[in-house]
């Protein structure tokens, strides 16, 4: 059967109508994230033991993946006299995109052309979708292969593709963060969003401030069952820990092969109980507290006097040194001004700087937090409550209370990441089945993340171009465990990855679907612990 040029629509009900066998020498073909385009054609390229990687220099880490990828399967022969059959990368400058590629198969070779290196990793996830999904564990044990022959042509709809994870709650093993970046790659998010500090931990070795990680790194015990669980119960359990400075570098670069970027989130003026654990001084009241057992909102955040300003700077410039990311995420959320109000040095200092009041003096917080990372050549990002007394000038904003936030700094010409907490919280149920595992609260199904469009539809096609993009949140209060993060992020992650990767007008929820039913083979070569329930 002969394919003409086809639009992807249709592409995708002939591809999903015709399950082929690896017997017959084809695959089913279904890529997580949607490309834009793809067009099928004759024939099947043949994979065995005899072919070869052509790159060049800026494809190197594009080129390692899918050798070791392949080789999960089919080794390559290195003694063969024969032609070998080959998997090219090619330098494509007039791919304006820096993340576009193009992907073409044909029976004599395997081409993916791009202008950048990321462009040519990406094309390399969708060409590890067109393999079996026992080369995923290294299971497959035939000594060939033919892909169907296709040309995919592909670019991302946004820049920003995140994923956050929350390791002040619970924390988790360097070897699941690296697991959690593969994710990440395979899916074509290029941004890892590390909540590392929380009233109940402070996760990151700051060697200026040796207590946050003898003291701020540790609470007493963990509150048992839901927080609405009347009366609350504790497990009396010290749990925590701290990642050390080298482990979180060598995240970094690890992220960095897989064109991941890592941005650090350090939480300030509030969400700081942990910090006040260890000084107390930098307080209002100056009274000792403890890091916190139960999740929630806390009065105890940070003063403003100079004291706390000083601290603060200092543990950002070891934090820069670990992280070379153009944004530090500086949190900004639930920080009550009920200290500031009875507070003798914030009221001076909302005199002394002409401030209306508690909300103008956060403004004046995250603005001088701002100042001082700018003189760094580095840029902010806060959640949505930034906005309050005034928005800090360079400032982008992660809107998690709806979109309201997002439009308002939009429409101030401010860049803006979208997380609502109705598409984006995976720490809500997603599933109304009563035996699903504590959570949080709410209700978030596959189908209502997969028709989140980022653009709020009150913006104008000028302001919109703010929107940078959007990311799925992992906040762990009820995540105790690597594999029920795993199960609140699958599938919700899959519908995410094209949220944020595929054109909007090309969305069908039922032909997602369809993908995920194959790409579930996947998932479970890799042994990920995925919700099989979808609502």
């Amino acid at each position: 059967m002969t394919f003409r040029k086809i639009m992807l629509p249709l592409v995708l009900h002939l591809i999903f109508s015709n399950a082929y066998s690896q017997e017959k020498g084809a695959t089913t073909i279904g890529i997580i994230p949607k490309p834009n385009y793809i067009e099928l054609q004759e024939g099947f390229f043949l994979l065995n033991k005899n072919f070869e990687i052509k790159y060049e220099s800026d494809f190197e880490i594009a080129a390692n993946f899918i050798k070791k990828f392949i080789s999960q399967g089919i080794s390559m022969d290195m003694s063969s006299k024969k032609p070998k059959r080959p998997i090219s990368f090619i330098k494509d400058s007039t791919i304006q995109n820096q993340e576009a590629y193009k992907l073409i198969i044909n029976p004599k070779e395997i081409t993916i052309k791009a202008s950048t290196g990321k462009g040519a990793f990406y094309a390399t996830q969708s060409l590890r979708q067109l393999f079996p999904s026992d080369f995923e564990n290294g299971t497959f044990r035939k000594k060939k292969l033919n892909l169907p022959c296709l040309m995919i042509e592909d670019a991302p709809q946004f820049s920003y593709r995140g994923m956050h994870l929350d390791v002040g709650r619970h924390m988790f093993s360097i070897k699941f963060i690296k697991r959690y970046i593969d994710f990440l790659a395979m899916l074509k998010m290029n941004t890892f969003h590390w909540h590392l500090t929380e009233d109940q931990g402070w996760r990151i070795e700051i060697k200026k401030y040796p207590k946050l990680n003898e003291i701020s790194s540790l609470r007493k015990e963990t509150l048992i069952g839901h927080y609405s669980d009347k009366p609350h119960k504790f497990d009396g359990k010290t749990y925590g820990g701290f990642y050390s400075q080298q482990n979180m570098l060598d995240v970094v670069q690890y992220a960095n092969d897989r064109f991941i970027t890592v941005i650090p989130e350090i939480e300030m003026p509030g969400h700081s109980q942990a910090v006040l654990a260890a000084y107390p001084e930098l307080g209002c009241s100056g009274e000792p507290v403890e890091v916190a057992t139960k999740w929630g909102v806390f009065e105890d955040i940070y003063c403003t006097k100079e004291q706390t300003f000083d601290f603060l700077e200092d543990v950002l410039d070891e934090v820069l040194d670990i992280f070379p990311s153009e944004y530090i995420h500086i949190g900004g959320d639930e920080a009550p001004k009920t200290r500031w109000k009875s507070c003798l040095d914030c009221q001076k200092r909302i005199a002394d700087e002409g401030l209306k009041d508690e909300h103008e003096l956060q403004n004046y917080f995250i603005s001088r937090i701002e100042r001082y990372l700018n003189s760094k050549e580095r840029q902010i990002i806060g959640w949505d409550e930034i906005l309050e007394g005034g928005l800090a000038p360079n400032a982008t904003v992660m809107s998690w209370r709806g979109t309201a936030g997002a439009i308002e700094a939009a429409r101030q010409k401010h860049n803006v990441i979208m997380t609502p907490t109705s598409y984006c919280y995976f720490d809500y149920y997603q599933s109304k089945d009563e035996n699903e595992p504590l959570a949080i609260g709410g209700y978030l199904p596959l189908e209502k993340v997969y028709i989140f469009n980022p653009i709020p539809e009150e913006l104008t096609k000028e302001e919109s171009k703010y929107v940078l993009g959007a990311q799925g949140n992992v906040w762990t209060e009820y995540m105790a465990s690597e594999k029920q993060v795993e199960y609140m992020v699958f599938p919700r992650i899959l519908a995410m990855s094209e949220v944020v990767w595929s054109k909007t007008n090309t969305k069908d929820y039922q032909n997602f679907l369809e993908r995920l039913k194959n790409f579930n083979s996947r998932l479970d070569a890799l042994k990920i612990n995925y919700s099989k329930k979808l609502n």
